[in-house]
């Protein structure tokens, strides 16, 4: 099946399906001499991985990682880098009463027009259990950029509930079991999602990335715009329906002057901005602030309230679909919106890198 990597220098290529032994990614274009574990992953896999609340998918799964390749002695060698994640708690006999009815919402109806063939076992590729591949993969990326790169995603909104941005708090964002970093929106989203649970259905949910410190000049004015990549990067997560760049569509309300982010000089030969509308981006270009993404989660398609579809025989029939789901994956997101980050900033450092000689 083609279109399984993306990154152009440090390139990802994930493998596996929902059902199958395992999953996991190739790492290729890292380069030698990091300091490289599966401790390393692992704590990035930890925050990613299900049933460690009521609100998410209640599959078993450890999401231990092993490193098969390209790292020596603790050491990257420079080798592409095998990263294997074994499934432990498939329990595919869930799905055994919908593998004749598409799904509403979820790719089943596409896939098999696509290839003739599809695995019905939560999804097989197109399940959001791919998404372990892309954390492992992120961890690998966060060990490239300098620690200078900071980079934290956040839940900001889950369903019609928001949070109150003047009660941001980062320190709250490990605290519970939504990454939400306003106390108060996260007791609301638990009280709204265990309603959401016990009726069966499911809810989406609005994510939140920002990179801090990344330079000034990362990215490519055409084809390579750093804005361009994240927002691919975004939009192929599973389930992400929408993504937006600093003010993102809020900029079309604003004027020229409201969305300008004037400038003034920092006394040391650099710039300083009064805003950033941008995000962190002009031209595709970093400006060396903070670089703010936001995608939208779509409602988890697999629910218990019975659906009218159609069969592989073009026969019409109703669905329920049973087994064990998140009533809103955007919580899990979050851990994968910040490995898509660390990975295209990876590739683009790298690319800066090469066209430059070695300069940041």
């Amino acid at each position: 099946m083609a279109s399984n990597s993306f990154g152009e220098i440090f390139r990802v290529t994930t493998w596996g399906e929902s059902h199958g032994p395992a999953l996991g990614a190739v790492v290729d274009g890292v380069p030698p001499l990091l300091a490289l574990s599966e401790a390393d992953i692992q704590v990035h896999l930890d925050r990613r991985r299900p049933g460690q609340s009521r609100f998410t998918t209640q599959r078993r799964e450890p999401d231990a990682v092993r490193i098969l390749s390209g790292v020596f002695e603790g050491l990257t060698t420079g080798a592409p880098i095998q990263l294997l994640i074994e499934n432990t708690d498939q329990r595919s006999k869930d799905y055994s009463e919908i593998a004749e009815k598409f799904r509403p919402g979820h790719a089943d109806y596409t896939y098999i027009r696509k290839y003739g063939i599809r695995d019905y076992r939560g999804g097989g590729r197109s399940s959001a259990r791919e998404t372990a591949a892309r954390v492992a993969a992120g961890g690998v990326a966060r060990k490239v950029l300098p620690p200078s790169v900071r980079i934290r995603g956040a839940l900001i909104q889950v369903g019609r509930e928001r949070i109150d941005a003047e009660r941001w708090d980062d320190a709250e964002i490990d605290r519970n079991a939504f990454f939400c970093p306003d106390a108060a929106a996260a007791e609301r989203f638990a009280t709204y999602l265990d309603g959401v649970r016990k009726a069966g259905s499911s809810v989406g949910a609005v994510v939140q990335v920002i990179a801090s410190g990344v330079p000034a000049g990362w990215g490519d004015p055409t084809y390579g715009k750093l804005d361009a990549e994240l927002a691919s990067a975004m939009m192929g997560i599973n389930a992400v329906k929408g993504v937006e760049i600093g003010a993102g569509f809020a900029a079309a309300a604003l004027t020229g002057e409201e969305n300008a982010d004037d400038m003034r000089s920092d006394g040391h030969g650099g710039v300083r901005f009064l805003a950033n509308h941008a995000g962190g981006i002009l031209g595709g270009i970093s400006t060396g602030q903070d670089i703010v993404v936001r995608f939208a989660v779509k409602p988890t398609s697999s629910i218990l309230t019975p659906r009218p579809t159609v069969d592989i025989h073009g026969q019409e029939t109703e669905i329920v679909t049973k087994g064990r789901h998140d009533p809103c994956v955007g919580i899990r997101a979050v851990p994968v919106g910040e490995a898509m980050m660390a990975c295209v900033l990876a590739d683009q450092m790298l690319r800066q890198r090469a066209l430059t000689g070695g300069a940041p």
